[in-house]
């Protein structure tokens, strides 16, 4: 089987399921596992990643605004590399090629390539995603297996006591503006054992007034911002730090204020954001992140 992944999380599911070999294509933003760098890039990020966010920020909505894409898909690329299956979503429009996108690009292939969309909201439809890649690839027995061990591990968080009372918590998406975390993020908190006041569960992420964050007073802040690895985040973080009232906030006066690599644990409905519960389970208790995980880091009062 030739499989193009056009999706972290799917590059991520096909590679945990053994089938990294059999896949020929990846997009710009496939970075994990290393062994998949070597393949046959199809899309191209039309806004440049490297500014602050606020003018990431605006250089989307104006594309949006307009009708035009944020990636580029090399087509003639994708009919070179001849895919049995074309993995692709349409969850977000700003974090990959969309669905409409990659179909229009995949009328040049023959019939006999299936074009997918994976669309999880929550945890139980992340498990399901994977069964549903190892049933197209023939990998539905290391699926089971696979699904069954993350499984375990949400039912470990989910036994442990929550603490008394829950704490508020605050987790970040984008920096500039600020957006809350929405999708399987609020599930993830109340699992780990908080209360996210400001998420969505199961609906997209939500820009939200500063004024709305004071008033909520969060006892725990985590940064997240989507696509940003534990690097970036850190040096982005002062941007929260400079906002009236900061230095007011609960979880600022505790020292409960931690940056980590969203693209990791928290963004990409794959199998790491299982560790992403790991994380906000030890957070939430204070434990400052359980040892396997490198990305997680306690800021300063100042960010």
């Amino acid at each position: 089987m030739r499989i193009v992944s056009l999706l972290p999380s799917a590059t991520e599911i096909v590679c945990a399921l053994g089938l990294g070999d059999a896949l020929v294509g990846i997009s710009h933003d496939c970075d994990y596992p290393a062994e998949v760098l070597d393949r046959r890039v199809l899309s191209t990020a039309l806004v440049d990643p490297s500014q602050p966010s606020a003018a990431i920020d605006a250089a989307v909505r104006d594309r949006v605004h307009r009708g035009t894409s944020v990636y580029h898909l090399d087509a003639a690329g994708l009919e070179a590399l001849r895919p049995d299956l074309i993995l692709t979503q349409e969850l977000c429009e700003v974090c990959a090629p969309s669905f409409t996108e990659v179909r229009r690009a995949a009328r040049v292939l023959e019939g006999r390539t299936r074009l997918v969309s994976l669309e999880p909201l929550g945890l139980d439809d992340i498990l399901d995603t994977i069964a549903l890649v190892g049933d197209l690839t023939g990998a539905a027995r290391t699926a089971r297996a696979l699904v069954s061990d993350l499984r375990a591990r949400i039912e470990a968080v989910r036994r442990l006591p929550p603490p008394e009372p829950r704490p508020r918590v605050l987790c970040v998406e984008w920096l500039d503006p600020l957006f809350v975390a929405g999708h399987w993020v609020p599930e993830m908190v109340a699992i780990a054992g908080g209360e996210d006041g400001l998420g969505r569960p199961r609906a997209s992420s939500v820009t939200v007034p500063w004024e709305a964050v004071v008033a909520y007073a969060p006892e725990l802040i985590v940064l997240m911002p989507c696509g940003f690895d534990l690097e970036r985040t850190r040096a982005e973080a002062p941007l929260l730090a400079r906002r009236p009232g900061w230095d007011a906030l609960p979880a600022v006066r505790a020292g409960r204020v931690y940056a980590t690599d969203g693209s990791a644990y928290f963004n990409r409905p794959g199998p790491r954001v299982v560790g992403g519960l790991e994380i906000l389970a030890a957070l939430v208790r204070e434990e400052g992140g359980p040892p396997r995980a490198e990305g997680v880091v306690r800021l300063d009062a100042a960010a």
